[in-house]
């Protein structure tokens, strides 16, 4: 997928913008950015615990790929707003209708192919940073379009308070996993619910036990 240069610069500037904040004004570090492939279609899954992570990671994963875009679908009230839409539409973001929604998962498909996408399986922020249960549909699209799935362990940033200095967070990325075993079977709702399975089992693995005890 083609982006423009001018647009990729300005994801840039923002993702240091936001870095500035995270990292230097707080404490928001990161551990194995090198299991990122530098191309090809990348998903990365994380724990969904605050609405900081829709910032910081991306800070992290363009510090590491300066021009590229890290791609996020986002619920479609953060769109309501023409100004708000734009420029989270600059950024690399997307509306996603709850539900089932065609348009948003073609979408999806398309970038999955070339892209970093990251993607909260859970579908919902879990304030207390407990980890829930993935989404049927992840399972789905990692084995429709087979990208390298980075499994993502967030701490931390639920406890963050807006305009606040000297915050502890960080953010593990893991090993990619591998479903070779898994895409041999049917394309069926068990095989499905089985990948992501494995990706939530994966990231609990990064997290403390008492955040991936819900699982």
């Amino acid at each position: 997928m083609q982006t423009p240069l001018l647009r990729r610069l300005w994801a840039l500037l923002a993702a240091y913008v936001f870095g500035f904040y995270a990292s230097c004004l707080n404490r928001f570090t990161a551990s194995g950015i090198e299991h990122i492939p530098a191309h090809g279609g990348v998903l990365i899954a994380s724990n969904h615990i605050s609405g900081y992570e829709t910032v910081c990671l991306p800070w992290v994963v363009l510090r590491a790929f300066p021009l590229q875009m890290l791609w996020a679908p986002a619920k479609e009230e953060l769109f309501r707003n023409p100004l708000l839409s734009a420029i989270f539409r600059s950024w690399g973001a997307f509306p996603v209708r709850r539900g089932r929604d065609i348009k948003a998962g073609k979408q999806l498909g398309q970038l999955l192919e070339t892209e970093k996408v990251m993607l909260f399986p859970e579908g919902t922020r879990h304030k207390d940073g407990r980890l829930g249960k993935g989404n049927r549909g992840v399972g789905k699209l990692i084995y429709d379009h087979r990208p390298v799935v980075i499994p993502s362990a967030l701490t931390g940033l639920n406890h963050w308070r807006f305009a606040a200095i000297g915050q502890k967070a960080h953010v593990s990325f893991g090993a990619p996993l591998n479903f070779d075993d898994l895409f041999a079977l049917d394309n069926c709702k068990e095989t499905h619910i089985a990948i992501v399975e494995r990706v939530m089992a994966a990231i609990a693995a990064q997290l403390p036990a008492a955040d991936s005890e819900a699982l």
